[in-house]
């Protein structure tokens, strides 16, 4: 199947980049965030604390969406439905300073070590404590259909940190490098993988759009799915420029940040984007958005890929 040129070249920056390596800055300092021990023990820790009544119980890490509809013009909204998930995306599991669970979803991409999942920044921006920090893959049902893997490393953009979840609305995405699970195995050896697009352009006729939604009374059990359009929108709120990937899909509603923006390439899928940026991912159910996909994603992801020390908080 012949590819855009476009997209061959979008491909051939993202292989060429991974090649040479970059001569990329990394700011220095502690790891990010604690997590387990590294090894099998936090795997099978995880994994029994992890209980399906657990799972479902976790909430959003962030605030639920309002569900007053904004006024919109032209043709009806797509519906979303829920199903039981496809295995390269998942959810994060973690408990805070409160002992309340979180929760939030994630992509795996691919990558030489087969070990990295991305997901929205502001996710996992907070400097509070995320204990038992763990990624499963296709959960649904309280189900763990491919096992459980714990956080080794987050990584965002030091403007992110520095800047907040507005005024660094374009950096709102995170690249997250897991340990394997209990019995050794990596996680995109497991689940397969998506390729990670920088630079995808920002109309797109058909755009799968996956997300996890909270705890309310249209809470269902499964992710939801959806098949919309996108399209470029220019923050016009001054506290929080920028340009932004936007789609309509229904019943979006809190709990479904870090959900993937996937469109169809000769591997399969390709990422383009995850429900956050602009309002960390739109004010209404109806209405999603995704920080654009840039080098400073690649430079990320190459960081995660190398196992650099990650940005922090600065004090």
């Amino acid at each position: 199947m012949s590819l855009p040129i476009a997209v061959r070249s979008r491909r051939a920056v993202l292989l060429v980049a991974v090649l040479l390596g970059l001569s990329l800055a990394v700011p220095s300092g502690p790891v990010a965030h604690a997590v387990d021990p590294p090894g099998r023990s936090a795997a099978s820790s995880a994994d029994a604390y992890w209980t399906p009544e657990r799972m479902a119980a976790a909430e959003p890490a962030v605030a639920p969406r309002s569900s007053r509809a904004p006024l919109r013009s032209g043709a009806p909204t797509p519906p979303s439905h829920p199903f039981d998930g496809l295995p390269q995306v998942g959810t994060f599991f973690w408990t805070d300073a409160h002992n309340t669970g979180r929760f939030c979803g994630g992509t795996v991409v691919r990558s030489p070590h087969r070990d990295l999942v991305v997901t929205a920044g502001h996710c996992l921006r907070s400097p509070d404590p995320k204990r038992r920090l763990s990624f499963v893959p296709q959960y649904h049902d309280g189900q763990k259909p491919h096992g459980i893997y714990p956080v080794d490393r987050i990584y965002l953009d030091q403007r992110y940190y520095d800047l907040g979840t507005d005024a660094g609305a374009r950096w709102d995405y995170a690249v997250v490098r897991l340990l394997a699970r209990e019995d050794g195995a990596e996680v995109e050896d497991v689940t397969g993988g998506f390729d990670l697009m920088p630079y995808p352009g920002y109309d797109h006729r058909r755009v799968r759009l996956i997300g996890y939604p909270g705890n309310s009374d249209t809470t269902h059990p499964k992710p939801l799915d959806c098949t919309s359009s996108t399209h470029r929108y220019t923050s016009a709120d001054p506290a929080a420029p920028g340009d932004f990937l936007e789609i309509a899909c229904a019943g979006y509603i809190g709990g479904t940040s870090g959900g993937p923006f996937l469109v169809r390439d000769f591997t399969g899928y390709a990422l383009i984007g995850v429900i956050g940026g602009y309002h960390t991912g739109g004010d209404f159910p109806d209405v999603s958005y995704s920080s654009y996909f840039t080098l400073d994603t690649l430079a990320l992801y190459l960081h995660a890929v190398r196992g650099d020390t990650p940005a922090e908080p600065r004090r």
